[in-house]
């Protein structure tokens, strides 16, 4: 489905360039790391509670295309916006701004994705999987890049109108959608659809192995969008060539997500998804000891060798682990934790950079991704943590 990937990829492209570019914004602006750590915060934090609202209300609405729409227009309201607020009115202004555009924030990831087994026959879904993640990797190597290139070449300023454009580009290519029908709901209340999605997570041992890494993966790579622009005054470069090491990164993870499509259907995806994270923090403690920028670019792209097999597999996990009738709630609600995570990484940068410096962030950054591949594998037992099952019955 070419009009899929050409809608989801626009989509995501503009949202990584808001990521990266939101940290350009307030830092020209403000000189601030903690209002460009606390806006970053603000643009995911909500879709900790939207998430799970809207995977229930994707389940049971055949407005998919409508919801995937609005999004995009709202986000590209909001960044005219904040171009025109930020370092020029109140500084809570930007996160306010901020907030409002990442309430559907879940939309752009766990809503295209939450529609692929509708779309694809159970046989072509490992290859869909893979063609998702290269969607995911390509939004994730030309949106940095592209607001670095534009930011550097031309201005922050210019960098969000490109957002502007490309989210309306979006809205065209989402029109030519199919429509789906609805696939779950039936005679459920809304409120015990939204429990249904957050209850097969955290009871699933294999879904929550893989959920549970992949969210804090999010919330070290928050601290990584912080503290990656500042680490590249030590190196002589200015902030916005961090955008290149996000590219470097997803290159090599693209490559490993083709490469690697049918030896991952051999392994348990959770076990891939726990390797590959694992491998990915031990490849970028070695960051804070490269002595140029180029030598960054290179352990960069290894980094993303290492990483790339962890998307695919996270779809597969969802789709394997979980009926076709839960798939918008458990995609959603597992991307609204993944932005959350972020969003509270990025808002712990905002603190911890300034405090630590980037070398040290960057180390902690990580051994905290290993230490989530290990805390992944523990919670894989057969039944969900203590804490965890009761926060799921008083729910």
């Amino acid at each position: 489905m070419p009009s899929y990937y050409l809608a989801a990829t626009l989509a995501r492209f503009a949202d990584e360039m808001v990521a990266f570019t939101l940290v350009l914004l307030v830092l020209d602006r403000t000189d601030s790391p903690t209002l460009a750590g606390l806006t970053g915060a603000a643009y995911a934090l909500p879709a900790i509670v939207t998430g799970p609202l809207l995977g229930a209300w994707l389940d049971r609405t055949a407005y998919r295309r409508s919801a995937l729409a609005i999004n995009q227009a709202t986000l590209a309201f909001v960044m005219l916006g904040l171009l025109a607020v930020v370092g020029h009115s109140a500084s809570w202004l930007a996160p306010v701004l901020a907030a409002i555009a990442g309430a559907t924030l879940p939309l752009v990831s766990g809503g295209f994705t939450s529609m692929l087994p509708s779309l694809f026959r159970p046989e072509r879904l490992a290859r869909a999987n893979s063609f998702e993640s290269v969607s995911f990797s390509t939004a994730t190597i030309a949106g940095p890049a592209t607001a670095a290139t534009v930011a550097a070449v031309v201005s922050v300023d210019a960098a969000g109108v490109v957002i502007v454009v490309a989210a309306a580009c979006s809205i065209v290519a989402i029109s030519r959608l199919p429509a789906l029908p609805p696939v779950g709901g039936g005679d459920e209340s809304f409120f015990s659809s939204v429990v249904g999605g957050l209850v097969h997570l955290v009871r699933t041992p294999r879904l929550r192995a893989s959920t549970v890494t992949t969210t804090l993966l999010m919330g070290f790579t928050g601290i990584l969008l912080i503290a990656l622009p500042l680490h590249m005054s030590s190196l002589g470069m200015p902030k916005s060539a961090a955008g290149y090491l996000w590219t470097a990164v997803e290159i090599g993870s693209v490559t490993t997500a083709l490469l690697l499509s049918r030896l991952q259907s051999r392994w348990r995806p959770e076990y891939v998804v726990m390797l590959s994270v694992a491998a990915y923090g031990l490849m970028l403690t070695s960051w804070s000891l490269a002595p140029t920028f180029a030598v960054l670019l290179l352990l960069a792209v290894a980094a993303g060798l290492a990483e790339g097999p962890a998307l695919p597999a996270m779809f597969a996990a969802r789709q394997q682990y979980s009926p076709h009738a839960l798939q918008g709630r458990v995609s959603t609600s597992a991307a609204s934790l993944r932005v959350g995570s972020s969003a509270l990484g990025q808002a712990t940068a905002g603190v911890l950079v300034p405090a630590v410096g980037t070398h040290a962030a960057l180390v902690t950054v990580g051994l905290g991704l290993v230490a989530a591949a290990i805390l992944g594998r523990l919670t894989a037992g057969g039944r969900a943590p203590l804490v965890l099952r009761r926060a799921v019955s008083r729910g």
